[in-house]
C-alpha cells in the first residue's frame, strides 16, 4: 500500500516534478510561488485534443489566479495532420504530446490524457462515442476529476453540436456525465481504493466566437483576461501566443495579443457564478482544518520577504512546512507542501539535477547517475543521503554542502524496463490505447498522466534543523556546439533492436524480395535474428546468429521473402530478437525537432507484406512536397523513379521527362513559391503531362484556380472508411488502366475515405466515384479529372497519404491508374 500511496503523491505533483532540471529560483518567480500558496483552488479545463485549450485562460487562472489549473485532452491528436513532418497516427500523437507539454511549461497549467485514440474527423458524437467505448473514456474523466479535484471544471465546447467535430461534442457530454459520476461512489468503485469521490461546484461552458459560430452572448457570465502580470513582464495574451505557438505540428504559430479581452461562460451544471468564477468556494487556507494559522504565518512571510535577500525566509517556510505537513487534509497538504518545499530550494539558492553518463543504457545496464547539488546562499544545508526511487544507494550521514561549491554524488541503479510511452506499450486498436490499471504489485498505472515518470534520484536535505525531501529526474545532459547545454530523457533500451528496412513490400508477381533488418545493440550482446514463419510465405534464412557486438554497433542482415503462391494476401511480417534466453520484438525509432525534447519509441519491428494484382505504367515520377507525407517511398516501393522537385526545375527544367508529377498534400497551402510554379506545371499538362494534385484544406488557399478550370475546395468528408462507393463513369481511365478498379479495391481503407472534397466542379471535368457517410447526399468531390491541351490534370481528396503507408492494395491499384495516363 505504501508503494499505492506515493503513486497518488507523484500523480499529483508530476507536472511539476519532471518539468525542470532544478528549481527556478529568480525573485519573480519566487513572489509568484508565494502569491499561489495562499490560493486553495482548482480548476479544470476539458476538450478533444492538442490545441482545443484556450491558452489565454489557462494562463490567466494559472498565474493571475494562482488556481491549480488543468488541462484534459481526450486524445493526444493522433488522427491530424502534420504540417512539419511525415509522422502520423501514434508517431503525431507522441510529438503533439510533447508540444502541450512545451505548452503548458509557458502557460503554467498541468496536462493530462485519456486513453482515448484520435481515430480521424468524427460528424458526430454517437459515432465517436461508440467507437471510443463511452463507458472507459468515461472512467478515465472521473479517474482524472478524482485526482485532480477541480473546485470548477470548464468545457470547450458544447454538448449540441457547434464545435463542429464529433470528438469536441463528446467531450463535453462526458465531462458533463463525468461532474456527476464523480460524486457517485457506486460509479467505477474500483477506484475508491486510491482516491474519494468529487464533486466539483459548477460546470462551465466557455462559450466562443470563431468561426461561423457565435455562441457568444452579451448576456453571459464574463472575466477579463487581458491583464498585465508585473512579475512576468506580459500579458495573458502575450503569454497565450508564446503557449500555442507550440502547436506547430498543426501550424498555430500566434501573434501576441495585448489589451482587454473577454472570455464568455455558459453554466451547464451547479450554481451558475455571479460575479467570479469561484463565487461559493473558499479558495483560502480558511477550506481547510487548521488553516488560519497557516495563512496569518504566511501573510507574515510575504510581508517580511526581501527580494534582495530570499535566503532570510528559509527558516519562517521551514517552518510553515511542518505546520502544512500536520494537515488532516491530504490532497491540500500533499499541494501545498511540495510549493513550500520548491520555495525553500528556491530562496535557500539550492539547486540540483541528476544526469546519466550515456544517453542510452540497455535493459539489464548499470545506469550510472551523477547528483550535482550547489547552494548560492549562506543558509546552512546538509546532505542526509541519495537514493533511487526510494531505494538508498549512499550513505545518509548528514554532509554539510560549502556554500557556492558544486558537490557531486555518484550512484547508479540497475535498468529495468524500456522508456516506451506507457499508453504504446501494448497493441491497441483504432479506438483507444491500452492501458493496465494495475500491474501484479498492485501499483496504479500512468493511465491519464502525459508521460511516462521518469527513473528520479531522490535528494534528503537537512534545512534549517528540518529532513526536506526532493525527487529529483534522471536525464542526460549534454552541450551542442550550435545549441548550447541541452537535456534529454533517459532513454532505457531493449539489449538490441530490428528496424525493417521498409513499412510495406509490396508483391505483383512471385519473384522474391529482399528485406532488410538494420539491427542495433544497446549493450554488449550476442543471439539470432529471426522473422516468424507465416501462412502464404517462404523466409530463408531461418534465424541469422550475431556475437560479438558491443553497445553502439549497428548491422545490417538480409532475409529473402518469397510469396508461396499467386493468391492475393496481406500478412504482418514479425522481427524477433533473441539475446540470452529472452526475445524481443522492438524496434528503435526517434523524433526530432527543437521545439520539445527527443522521443523514442520502440515500435514493433513488423512490416506489411502485400501480395497483389498490380500492374504499372510509366516510371519517372516528379514529385513537389506539400506538408509531409510518406507517399515518395511507397511508390518507390512499386518500382518507381521517384524525384523531388526543386523551384528551379520545374521554372527551367524538362518536364516532359516525367511520366506523372505529383504535388504533395497540402502544398497548396504550405508553398508560397506554388503561385510562381502553377503556370509551368499548367503548361506541362497542356503539352502532355500528367498532373495529379493530392487534397489541400480549404483554409488558406495559396494558388487559385489550382486546376485548368475551376472547382472549389470545400470542408466536405467521407470520415467513415467503409463507406460504400459507387462507380459513376465505369469507362473513366482512371479506373481501368492500368488496374481495373473493383468494389473489392475500397476494401481494408484506414481512418476515412477522403477529405476536404470539391464542390462547384466544372463541366470540362469528371468524377468517376461518389461516396458518402450515412445519412449523407452521395458526394462526387473525391476523385476528378479533365482532359487539358494534350494533357490530364487529377485532383483527389481520397487519403491516399494515409492508405498508402498502411499498406491498402486497392489504394495502391488506384493511386498508380492516377499516375498512369493512357497513350491517345
Amino acid at each position: 500500500m505504501k508503494r499505492t500511496i506515493f503513486f497518488i503523491i507523484i500523480w499529483l505533483s508530476l507536472g511539476k516534478v519532471v518539468a525542470q532540471t532544478a528549481m527556478v529560483s529568480n525573485t519573480e518567480s519566487i513572489e509568484q510561488s508565494l502569491r499561489k500558496l495562499n490560493v486553495l483552488g482548482s480548476v479544470l479545463y476539458v476538450a478533444a485534443h492538442p490545441d482545443d485549450e484556450n491558452t489565454r485562460l489557462l494562463a490567466y487562472l494559472a498565474q493571475e489566479k494562482h488556481y491549480r489549473t488543468g488541462y484534459l485532452s481526450l486524445t493526444r491528436g493522433d488522427g491530424g495532420q502534420n504540417l512539419i513532418g511525415t509522422e502520423q497516427g501514434e508517431w503525431l500523437g507522441a510529438i503533439r504530446t510533447q508540444e502541450l507539454l512545451a505548452a503548458r511549461r509557458v502557460d503554467g497549467a498541468e496536462q493530462f490524457f485519456t486513453r482515448a485514440n484520435d481515430f480521424g474527423f468524427s460528424k458526430g458524437p454517437e459515432e465517436t462515442l461508440k467507437i471510443w467505448d463511452r463507458e472507459k473514456i468515461l472512467a478515465d474523466v472521473v479517474w482524472v476529476i478524482r485526482n485532480f479535484r477541480p473546485d470548477v471544471m470548464i468545457c470547450r465546447f458544447p454538448t449540441t453540436g457547434e464545435g463542429g467535430h464529433g470528438h469536441h461534442t463528446s467531450s463535453a457530454i462526458l465531462a458533463q456525465e463525468a461532474f456527476t459520476a464523480a460524486a457517485d461512489p457506486n460509479r467505477f468503485p474500483e477506484q475508491l481504493k486510491y482516491v474519494k469521490p468529487w464533486q466539483a461546484k459548477r460546470l462551465l461552458w466557455n462559450t466562443f466566437n470563431f468561426g461561423s459560430a457565435n455562441t457568444i452572448n452579451p448576456d453571459q457570465f464574463k472575466i477579463d483576461v487581458g491583464g498585465y502580470n508585473p512579475f512576468l513582464g506580459k500579458n495573458y495574451g502575450e503569454i497565450a501566443a508564446e503557449s500555442r505557438s507550440n502547436h506547430k505540428t498543426q501550424g498555430f504559430g500566434s501573434a501576441r495579443q495585448r489589451g482587454q479581452a473577454f472570455e464568455y461562460f455558459k453554466t451547464i451544471l451547479g450554481e451558475a457564478p455571479q460575479t467570479d468564477l469561484m463565487d461559493g468556494i473558499n479558495t483560502t487556507w480558511k477550506r481547510v482544518p487548521g488553516g488560519n494559522e497557516i495563512e496569518a504565518n504566511l501573510m507574515v512571510i510575504r510581508k517580511n520577504f526581501d527580494a534582495a535577500a530570499p535566503q532570510r525566509s528559509v527558516p519562517s517556510l521551514v517552518n510553515l512546512l511542518g505546520m502544512v505537513e500536520k494537515l488532516n487534509d491530504q490532497y491540500w497538504k500533499q499541494q501545498k507542501s511540495q510549493e513550500i518545499k520548491n520555495l525553500i530550494a528556491a530562496c535557500a539558492g539550492l539547486w540540483f539535477e541528476s544526469y546519466s553518463a550515456a544517453p542510452v543504457y540497455a535493459i539489464g545496464d548499470n545506469v550510472e547517475v551523477s547528483t550535482q547539488i550547489i547552494v548560492r546562499s549562506d543558509v546552512p544545508v546538509g546532505l542526509n543521503g541519495i537514493s533511487f526511487q526510494g531505494e538508498p544507494v549512499k550513505d545518509r550521514s548528514t554532509q554539510n554542502i560549502a556554500p557556492n561549491i558544486i558537490k557531486t554524488v555518484n550512484a547508479g541503479f540497475i535498468a529495468e524496463k524500456t522508456t516506451q510511452p506507457y499508453w504504446l506499450k501494448y497493441p491497441h486498436g483504432v479506438a483507444q490505447y491500452k492501458t493496465e490499471y494495475l500491474d501484479s504489485t498492485g501499483f496504479v498505472e500512468q493511465k491519464t498522466l502525459p508521460q511516462n515518470i521518469a527513473p528520479y534520484m531522490t535528494a534528503i536535505f537537512n534545512i534549517a534543523g528540518r529532513s526536506i525531501r526532493y525527487d529529483i529526474p534522471v536525464q542526460y545532459k549534454y552541450v551542442d556546439p550550435a545549441r548550447g547545454e541541452i537535456y534529454q530523457p533517459l532513454v532505457i533500451a531493449p539489449p538490441v533492436t530490428a528496424n525493417v528496412a521498409s513499412k510495406d513490400y509490396i508483391f505483383s508477381t512471385q519473384k522474391p524480395q529482399t528485406v532488410q533488418v538494420k539491427l542495433k545493440a544497446f549493450t554488449d550482446a550476442a543471439g539470432a535474428v529471426a522473422i516468424k514463419q507465416l501462412p502464404g510465405w517462404k523466409i530463408s534464412p531461418e534465424r541469422i546468429p550475431f556475437e560479438g557486438k558491443k553497445k553502439g554497433d549497428e548491422w545490417t542482415v538480409t532475409f529473402t521473402v518469397t510469396p508461396a503462391d499467386a493468391n492475393p494476401r496481406t500478412s504482418t511480417l514479425q522481427v524477433v530478437t533473441t539475446v540470452g534466453d529472452k526475445s524481443y520484438t522492438d524496434g528503435f525509432h526517434q523524433i526530432r525537432y527543437e521545439h520539445i525534447p527527443t522521443i523514442t519509441l520502440f515500435p514493433e519491428a513488423q512490416a506489411k507484406l502485400v501480395n497483389i494484382d498490380l500492374k504499372t505504367a510509366g516510371k519517372q515520377i516528379g514529385y513537389i512536397t506539400g506538408a509531409g507525407d510518406l507517399v515518395p517511398e511507397a511508390l518507390q516501393q512499386v518500382g518507381y523513379d521517384v524525384h523531388e522537385l526543386t523551384e528551379a526545375e520545374v521554372m527551367s527544367g524538362d518536364l516532359s521527362r516525367y511520366d506523372a508529377i505529383v504535388i504533395g498534400v497540402r502544398a497548396y497551402n504550405v508553398s508560397q513559391r506554388l503561385v510562381y510554379e502553377q503556370p509551368r506545371l499548367l503548361d506541362y499538362v497542356k503539352n502532355g503531362g500528367n498532373l495529379v494534385v493530392q487534397y489541400n484544406n480549404n483554409a488558406g488557399i495559396l494558388v487559385n484556380p489550382i486546376g485548368p478550370y475551376p472547382f472549389t475546395v470545400v470542408n466536405q468528408r467521407v470520415t467513415n472508411e467503409n463507406a460504400p462507393v459507387t462507380v459513376t463513369e465505369p469507362a473513366d481511365a482512371l479506373l481501368n488502366y492500368p488496374n481495373k478498379i473493383t468494389p473489392k479495391d475500397f476494401e481494408g481503407w484506414v481512418q476515412e475515405r477522403g477529405l476536404y472534397f470539391v464542390s462547384n466542379i466544372d463541366n470540362n471535368y469528371h468524377a468517376p466515384l461518389t461516396m458518402n457517410d450515412p445519412g449523407e447526399a452521395p458526394n462526387k468531390g473525391s476523385l476528378i479529372e479533365a482532359s487539358y491541351g494534350k494533357g490530364r490534370f487529377v485532383y483527389t481528396s481520397l487519403s491516399f497519404f494515409r492508405q498508402l503507408p498502411a499498406g491498402v492494395p486497392g489504394a495502391y491499384r488506384l493511386f498508380i491508374n492516377l499516375l498512369s495516363n493512357p497513350k491517345k
